[in-house]
């Protein structure tokens, strides 16, 4: 693995991001979570990939609908 370079599964992305392994397993499916990375059944997200995720989701108010896809 590459120096800085880190990746965490599905239980590490949940605790890491805040949210439920249930979240990001139906994000996967529908869309609207972050990149991952699929070898045979193991799926793992760059942490780089999930705080980019987070960071387009930022939010100043309720009203802010973010940007447009």
């Amino acid at each position: 693995m590459a120096q800085g370079l880190r990746r965490v599964d599905t239980k590490g992305a949940a605790q890491y991001t805040g949210l439920a392994e249930s979240t990001l397993n139906k994000r996967r499916v529908f869309g609207g979570g972050p990149r991952y990375i699929q070898i045979g059944r193991r799926v793992l997200y760059d942490i780089a990939d999930l705080d980019a995720w987070m960071e387009q989701n930022k939010r100043s108010s309720t009203s802010d609908a973010g940007r447009a896809a």
